[in-house]
C-alpha cells in the first residue's frame, strides 16, 4: 500500500511557526501537492476493464472519472466504482466526501482483509487533507485491526496523533513503524519531530542522524535537523540546513517551511 510522502506528512517549523503538518487544512497555508495514492497497487479493491479504466482517469480527468463512477454505480459496479468516486470526489476538491465514502466501503466491503486496510488507510489519509485529524486517527485504527503490522498505517495514525498534539501515541506507533521497517527515513524524521515536541532532543536528534545516513539528501531531515539545532542555540548550523532543505527541495513545501524558519529566524529570538 501506498502513502502520502514524508513531504506531505512534515509541517516541521520552529515555534511560533506554521503547523506541524502540512496538509491542506484550514490551520496552515502550506499545501502539499502530492496526490493521494491512487491504485491499480496490490491490495486491490476490486478487478476488471471499468475499474482500471476510472482509476486510469481519476488524476487526468476526475470530472470524467466521477461521472463514470456514478454511471456503473447505478448499473451496479459495487465496490469498485464506489472506490473510483470517492477517489473522484478528492481529486475533485472534496476530500471529506472521498473520505466518508472510503471509510463506508472499507468497513463494508467483502474483500480480503488486506485491501479493506488499504482502502482505510486512504480514507484516513483524505481526513487529512480534510483537516480532520481525529476521524484521520480512527480510520487508521480500523485499518490497523485488519493489518496491525503494517508500517505505513502506523505512520499514518501516528501523523493524525501528533497534529492533534498527541505525540506520545505518535511515537509509540513509529516505534513500531521503525521495529517493523528500520529504513524507514520518513518514520525516523516523524519520529524525531515528535520527540522534539516531547522535549527528548537527544533522542530526536539521533534519528534524525540516522535518516540523514539513510539518505543524505532527505531535505525533511535537514529540515528537522535545522529546528533541533535552533533550539540548541545553533543558529549558524539551523540556517546551512534550512538553506540545504531549500537547495534539495526548492519547490516543494519542505522549502517554503524552511524559507518561513529562516524568515523567523532573521526577525529575531525563537518565539515562545
Amino acid at each position: 500500500m501506498l502513502v502520502l510522502g514524508a513531504v506531505a506528512a512534515l509541517g516541521l517549523a520552529v515555534a511560533g511557526g506554521v503547523t506541524w503538518w502540512s496538509y491542506p487544512s484550514a490551520e496552515s497555508d502550506t499545501a502539499s501537492d502530492d496526490d493521494l495514492p491512487v491504485p491499480p497497487v496490490p491490495p486491490r479493491i476490486a478487478e476488471g476493464e471499468d475499474y482500471d479504466k476510472c482509476l486510469s482517469m481519476v488524476q487526468s480527468d476526475p470530472s470524467g472519472a466521477f461521472t463514470f463512477a456514478d454511471t456503473w454505480q447505478t448499473a451496479g459496479g459495487g465496490d469498485g466504482a464506489i472506490h473510483c468516486r470517492a477517489l473522484a470526489e478528492i481529486e475533485l476538491g472534496d476530500p471529506e466526501e472521498g473520505a466518508t465514502l472510503l471509510d463506508q466501503l472499507g468497513a463494508n466491503s467483502p474483500a480480503a482483509p488486506a485491501a479493506r486496510a488499504a482502502i482505510l488507510g486512504q480514507a484516513g489519509q483524505a481526513w487529512m487533507m480534510a483537516a480532520t485529524p481525529q476521524r484521520a486517527h480512527d480510520s487508521a485504527t480500523k485499518a490497523l485491526a485488519l493489518l496491525p503490522d503494517d508500517p505505513d498505517l502506523l505512520i499514518d495514525r501516528a501523523i493524525a496523533d501528533s497534529s492533534l498534539e498527541h505525540y506520545k501515541k505518535a511515537d509509540d506507533d513509529l516505534i513500531r513503524a521503525l521495529d517493523i521497517d528500520p529504513r524507514r527515513g520518513d518514520a525516523l524524521v516523524l519520529r524525531a519531530a515528535a520527540r522534539r515536541h516531547l522535549e527528548h532532543l537527544n533522542l530526536a536528534s539521533a534519528d534524525v542522524e540516522r535518516a540523514l545516513e539513510l539518505d543524505p539528501e532527505d531535505p525533511d531531515a535537514f529540515l528537522e535537523r535545522g529546528i533541533l539545532r535552533q533550539r540548541r542555540g545553533d543558529q549558524s548550523g539551523a540556517r546551512k540546513d534550512w538553506e540545504q532543505a531549500i537547495t534539495l527541495s526548492p519547490d516543494s513545501a519542505t522549502a517554503d517551511l524552511a524559507q518561513q524558519n529562516l524568515a523567523l529566524l532573521e526577525a529575531g529570538p525563537e518565539r515562545r
